[in-house]
C-alpha cells in the first residue's frame, strides 16, 4: 500500500535559530462518512452494514463510561483506550488538591501490536505534492514550475526511498534539497 505524502518547510522548535527544513507529512483525506464506513467494513461479510453501525455507537458510549470510572478499556484487534492528566506536585500530602492541582485530563488511545502490524506492513511512500505557506501544490513539479526551479534530469541521482519507481513520477521523489 502507497502512502502518500506533502512535503512541507518547518523550523526545529528545539533549535529555533536554524533555517527551515522540508519535511515530510502524511497527506490525509478527508474520513470516510460513518455510512461509508460501515458499507465498505461490511463488504463481502455477512453483517449488515447498519449492524456494524450500531456496534459502534454502542462502544462509543461504552468507552467513555469506562474511562470514568477508572478502567482501561482494551478493544481486541484495536488497541487501548486510558484516561491521563497532569498534575502538580506537593511536598505535603495533605497539601494536595485535585480541583487546582490535576490538569489536562485526556484520552490516550495505544494501538495494538497486531493493528500496528496490519497497518505498517509493507507501505511505500508516494510524492503527493508540496505544502509552502498555506499554498497546496499538486505535485513536486507543480511546485518546481511554480517556484521557477529547475526540473532535475530523469535518472539523476535518486531519493533513495526504497519505494521503487514505475511510477513514471519522472523524478517527483526527490529530495528537494538537492
Amino acid at each position: 500500500m502507497s502512502i502518500k505524502y506533502k512535503l512541507t518547510k518547518k523550523k526545529n522548535p528545539m533549535k529555533k535559530d536554524d533555517p527551515a527544513k522540508w519535511y515530510a507529512i502524511p497527506n490525509s483525506e478527508k474520513p470516510l462518512a460513518q455510512k461509508a464506513l460501515t458499507r465498505a467494513a461490511t463488504t463481502n461479510t455477512t453483517m449488515a452494514a447498519i449492524e456494524l453501525e450500531a456496534a459502534m455507537e454502542l462502544l462509543a458510549a461504552f468507552i467513555p463510561q469506562q474511562l470514568q470510572q477508572g478502567h482501561t478499556v482494551n478493544v481486541p484487534g484495536l488497541g487501548s483506550f486510558r484516561l491521563s492528566f497532569k498534575s502538580d506536585g506537593v511536598e505535603k500530602v495533605d497539601d494536595f488538591r485535585p480541583e487546582k492541582m490535576i490538569k489536562s485530563p485526556r484520552v490516550v488511545f495505544t494501538p495494538s501490536k497486531e493493528l500496528k502490524e496490519r497497518t505498517l506492513h509493507g507501505l511505500s511512500y508516494e510524492e503527493g505534492g508540496v505544502l509552502e505557506n498555506k499554498v497546496s501544490y499538486a505535485s513536486l513539479a507543480d511546485y518546481r514550475k511554480a517556484k521557477g526551479l529547475p526540473t532535475p534530469a530523469p535518472g539523476g541521482s535518486g531519493s533513495g526511498t526504497g519505494g521503487g519507481g514505475g511510477t513514471g513520477s519522472g523524478g517527483q521523489g526527490e529530495n528537494p534539497l538537492g
